[in-house]
């Protein structure tokens, strides 16, 4: 305790006669995420009506470009329920994509992939299964999230939903 007291007291005058260093300036956002990667995902971006595979309105969505275009954030409102949401981004040293899901019923998950040439693919634990999440841009501007399920780490899976990203009307 005394020795972990003399090394603050220590720090703390050699940090108030100690000349600082410059510091850097932050990177400006227009220079940190300008990088194709980093645009993968806007296929996503805009304001949703989302439909089952029956055709059935099952809720709206909000997808919006922030913080100096290097976050994607969802904002899911289902019918008939709070909803929940996403932070989405790309992590250059790691190559990949992150999203941060949360909603009103408490859980959450954490999804790492990345674009296959084709469509965005993630997957993580989400509750107890294993989850992966396909976003493919179809050929009349909708967005489809098709999800799939695994109980066996990925050795097999099962279709969990299947939702279309229409433009919204409102």
């Amino acid at each position: 305790m005394y020795v972990f007291a003399a090394l603050v007291l220590l720090g703390a005058s050699q940090a108030s006669t100690s000349t600082p260093a410059a510091a850097a300036p932050p990177p400006s956002a227009a220079a940190v995420c300008t990088t194709p990667e980093h645009r993968q995902f806007d296929f996503w971006v805009g304001r949703w009506d989302v439909y089952g595979p029956k055709g059935k309105l099952q809720g709206h969505s909000l997808i919006e470009k922030l913080y100096g275009g290097c976050g994607i954030r969802e904002n899911w409102m289902p019918a008939g329920n709070p909803g929940g949401g996403s932070l989405n981004i790309y992590v250059p040293e790691e190559k990949h994509w992150e999203q941060f899901w949360i909603d009103s019923q408490g859980s959450r998950a954490i999804f790492v992939g990345g674009w296959n040439g084709k469509a965005m693919v993630i997957q993580g634990k989400w509750g107890g299964p294993l989850v992966r999440i396909t976003y493919s841009k179809n050929s009349d501007g909708s967005v489809r999230q098709f999800g799939e399920q695994s109980t066996d780490e990925g050795k097999s899976w099962a279709p969990s939903f299947d939702l279309t990203y229409r433009p919204s009307k409102a």
